[in-house]
């Protein structure tokens, strides 16, 4: 399939260091994906609207804070919910090793925690992504002329 991969990267609730987001984000455009970086304190709802705006391939999320637990499986959930169980799901940031196992029965598809090498995240993404179908047409209702 032609095109870039296209990964958003976000930091749900209200954790407010995003240093690491920011580092993966720049490393991921390195990589040689198209990468949107949505910023700090974002809600589930914000996330999963702006993976389906940008049509993404890959959601990442960031935590540090704690709340992995409740916004990891809000964003899957979601996600499945708008049709875009196709879109890969990882997570990373400071998460206990004891919460991976309750995080991919969720639905996020890996969990990276300090120390990963980045080449192993952008490995990991590159063998997982599913390719979304070229949707630039869905968003587009024929027009009255069209429809006539």
């Amino acid at each position: 399939m032609a095109g870039k991969i296209k990964v958003i990267i976000a930091k749900p609730g209200l954790d407010g260091h995003d240093r690491g987001a920011k580092l993966l984000a720049r490393i991921f455009a390195e990589a040689g994906m198209e990468v949107v970086y949505t910023g700090l304190r974002q809600t589930p709802e914000m996330i999963v609207s702006a993976a389906e705006q940008e049509d993404v391939d890959v959601v990442g999320l960031s935590s540090l804070s704690g709340v992995h637990n409740y916004f990891f499986p809000r964003v899957a959930e979601l996600l499945k919910q708008k049709g875009l169980d196709d879109v890969l799901l990882v997570g990373g940031g400071i998460i206990p090793e004891e919460d991976y196992g309750f995080l991919k029965r969720s639905g996020v598809a890996a969990i990276f925690g300090p120390g990963t090498l980045t080449s192993e995240i952008v490995s990991f993404v590159r063998n997982n992504v599913r390719r979304r179908e070229d949707n630039s047409d869905r968003a587009t209702a024929p027009s009255d002329k069209e429809a006539a």
